[in-house]
């Protein structure tokens, strides 16, 4: 089937059928001619063919952590919408958290295959700001802040600062805190700020031996909850810079004879699926990860629409989701 033959018999020109698959103006009444048509043949166009004409590859390069992540599959079900919404396709990279990885993918995707670029960016280091800021098509760098490309971006800061607020209000004062390196700038470096933040402002010092680094897994959440405890038992109160930390050091807590909360309160950041199944329910942070890969689609879109990347930066908001772990 071709596009000619589609065009014959939907009653319309050629023409108007590469307007229609390449989405441009149709009036209403010839969409639903030509749509009818493909419906009815199964037609499906061929990339190859509309790379030639329209030099175009209509591709998105989407480069990410993990792909086992409810975080960063909610990000990628809302880029995909977004990019499906306007014909576009996207090629998935899957770094496993590997800086060299990471650069590996950015270098292949800058060869011609893709448009441009939606970078779910853990660490960004030298040799990222380096290849990046020289990057030949269009990229946007999702859930870190940066001042030299547009980006959508969590308030890890503040998120962090309120949870701990909310956490303090309990009137515990021997609290622990579970989070990640500060190479990660909003998860490790940025919580962690808004979390030392709202300690000062209750005058609330933590000493070193409660203040455990760890990975982003539930096992690494428990070794981590068994080394904090181990150092200072008589901790009664857990910060946690994600919600699968705050499960596992649940695990660990509970197996302890420890009750949640009465003996010691927990919070994290994130509002998984798994804090609404776990018991007791736990007390977290509602980050919009959907709307995040959305709005980022929707960034890059406008700068490959416009040829301009006005480097723009969207700080998502969060709300607050108290539950039993308090």
């Amino acid at each position: 089937m071709t596009i000619a033959e589609i065009a014959k018999l939907a009653g319309v020109s050629k023409a108007c059928v590469s307007r229609y698959l390449n989405h441009g103006y149709v009036s209403e009444e010839k969409k639903r001619q030509i749509q009818k048509v493909i419906d009815e043949t199964g037609y499906v166009p061929s990339r190859q063919a509309q790379i030639l004409r329209t030099g175009k590859s209509k591709l998105i390069g989407v480069i990410l952590p993990k792909i086992n992540s409810e975080s960063i599959g909610g990000m990628t079900a809302g880029i995909s919408s977004a990019l499906n919404a306007k014909g576009f396709g996207i090629l998935l990279a899957n770094t496993e958290n590997n800086i060299e990885n990471e650069l590996r993918y950015l270098e292949l995707f800058q060869q011609g295959q893709v448009e441009g670029v939606i970078f779910l960016a853990t660490m960004l280091t030298a040799r990222h700001r380096e290849m990046i800021q020289n990057y030949p098509i269009p990229i946007v760098v999702l859930s870190q802040q940066v001042d030299y490309l547009s980006c959508v971006y969590n308030n890890d800061h503040d998120a962090a600062r309120e949870i701990t607020r909310l956490l303090l209000d309990t009137g515990r004062r021997h609290i622990g805190y579970i989070g990640v390196t500060q190479r990660d700038r909003a998860v490790g470096a940025a919580r962690r700020a808004g979390f030392l933040e709202a300690l000062r402002e209750r005058e609330l010092t933590i000493p070193d031996e409660q203040m455990i680094v760890t990975g982003f897994s539930l096992e690494d959440g428990n070794a981590a909850a068994q080394q904090l405890f181990e150092r200072a038992p008589q901790v009664d109160a857990v910060f946690c810079a994600t919600d699968s930390i705050a499960v596992g050091a649940m695990q660990y807590i509970k197996g302890t004879g420890r009750r949640i909360p009465e003996d010691v309160a927990i919070v994290g950041i994130g509002h998984s699926r798994m804090t609404e199944i776990v018991s007791p329910r736990l007390t977290t942070v509602h980050l919009f990860y959907e709307t995040g890969g959305s709005e980022a689609a929707h960034m890059l879109l406008q700068i490959l629409e416009s040829g301009i990347d006005m480097k723009k930066q969207l700080m998502l908001g969060y709300e607050i989701v108290q539950q039993q772990s308090l």
